[in-house]
């Protein structure tokens, strides 16, 4: 085993400043390209035709990146490593005709999207961010990162029964959030704001996928700064780490026995059944046009799939001081324990033995500690993009994560070590 990886509170301080530039999928995967670009990657087009070149290439879709490195010397039979990961979090996304509004208030009509907490939007103020897309068929960011929206919750003294029976909210009336004052509710105000906020001119917005975050920046917590809190963790924190051991792993390859990749979809929150999602073409596309562009064969294509091996990096759940009983009793993973193996024998993770393996072989390499997760067998168990991948693809993956604290919140917890911990095991297993 290799020595133990230092600590290193600069990747985690990366990490504060990943989230906050990425309040949706669409940002994420533009600041994970600006990172490769300085990195010596490169964009590909998929209507361009592709060259068998050796570097760095990556390709945006949507919400979601495909980027590997292919070594000099390569053959096209060679397999892939795959650190795979999702950039969409569970929120609060505008509905198609979105300026709404009664009794003097002007609001913002929304949809949930995928399985938030939705008690932990009430009263946080929120941003507004994602993707316009214009009248000539282009794109453009936009972040409204300050207070523009609030959800309020109904005072106590207009709903007694809270305190007995519980906060219960409806998805439909209770989760709408203000934006202003006004009795006169005007279509096409909201959209006419973004485009002025971001420099279009009047009615050049015909599409828009826009939806709302807290604009509270993450923050270490706790008497040593040992806890992380921020937004989107989930999972986000992966995608930054994957990021971050790919461009590594790119600065010195030299070996051809395999190609790196890092593979970030969107839509994992509500099934990864869409066309940037894991349940997609997309990587699949990716693996073979690499393939082919390389003078590949059909079985060079067919070798190239049979050895490659995916890490599905997801986070997980830490042990829960005050909820303890939810968990397997004899699996409770902690946080800064370094990160943890995923298991289900009934397919909700993609792990098995051999794949166990595969992720202690590159722990030890890196020298970072892990832990096992296992569900309660009273309790559901989560899903990740693992078994997708392994089930669309025939590739041998493993689920692996982060343990954090108020998944699916709209700020989440986790050890202010295991980020670092997680890039360095990701970095060791791209290299063998």
């Amino acid at each position: 085993m290799s020595e133990p990886a230092r600590f290193d509170r600069g990747h985690t301080d990366d990490l504060m400043t990943f989230l906050a530039a990425s309040p949706s999928p669409y940002h994420a995967v533009a600041t994970a390209a600006e990172r490769l670009e300085k990195a010596g990657f490169r964009q590909v087009a998929e209507t361009d035709a592709w060259e068998g070149t050796s570097g760095g290439k990556y390709v945006l879709r949507g919400g979601a990146i495909v980027a590997w490195y292919v070594p000099e010397g390569a053959a096209p039979h060679t397999p892939f490593r795959i650190v795979g990961a999702h950039t969409d979090s569970p929120n609060l996304r505008v509905k198609p005709l979105p300026d709404s509004g009664a009794h003097g208030w002007r609001q913002v009509a929304v949809e949930i999207y995928g399985g938030p907490l939705l008690n932990s939007w009430l009263d946080r103020d929120l941003g507004l961010a994602g993707r316009l897309t214009l009248r000539d068929g282009s794109t453009r960011l936009v972040d409204v990162d300050r207070p523009l929206l609030r959800v309020p919750q109904l005072a106590i003294h207009l709903d007694r029964s809270v305190t007995a029976d519980g906060l219960k909210l409806d998805k439909q009336r209770h989760l709408q959030p203000i934006w202003g004052l006004g009795n006169d509710v005007r279509d096409g105000d909201l959209i006419a704001f973004l485009e002025e906020t971001a420099g279009l001119p009047a009615g050049e917005v015909t599409g828009w996928d826009l939806m709302t975050h807290s604009v509270e920046p993450p923050a270490y917590l706790g008497r040593d700064r040992e806890l992380l809190a921020g937004p989107r963790m989930d999972n986000l924190l992966s995608v930054h780490a994957g990021t971050a051991a790919l461009a590594a792993v790119a600065s010195g390859a030299s070996n051809p026995a395999s190609i790196p990749v890092l593979a970030a979809f969107d839509h994992e929150e509500n099934g990864s059944q869409s066309d940037t999602g894991a349940d997609g073409p997309l990587l699949g596309n990716v693996l073979e046009r690499s393939v082919f562009a390389r003078g590949g064969s059909y079985e060079d294509r067919a070798r190239a799939f049979a050895g490659t091996v995916c890490l599905s990096s997801d986070t997980g759940h830490a042990v829960h001081p005050n909820y303890a009983e939810r968990h397997d009793p004899t699996h409770h993973p902690r946080v800064n324990g370094g990160p943890i193996l995923k298991v289900n024998v009934n397919n909700r993770y993609a792990t098995d033995g051999s794949g166990r393996a595969e992720f202690a072989a590159a722990c030890g390499q890196a020298g970072v500690p892990f832990q096992s997760f296992v569900s309660n067998n009273s309790m559901p168990c989560g899903t990740t993009i693992g078994p997708i991948t392994a089930a669309r693809h025939g590739i041998k993956t493993v689920d692996i994560g982060v343990a954090i604290l108020s998944m699916h919140s709209v700020r989440e917890l986790c050890g202010a070590d295991d980020p670092f911990l997680l890039a360095n095991a990701l970095t060791a297993f791209l290299e063998r």
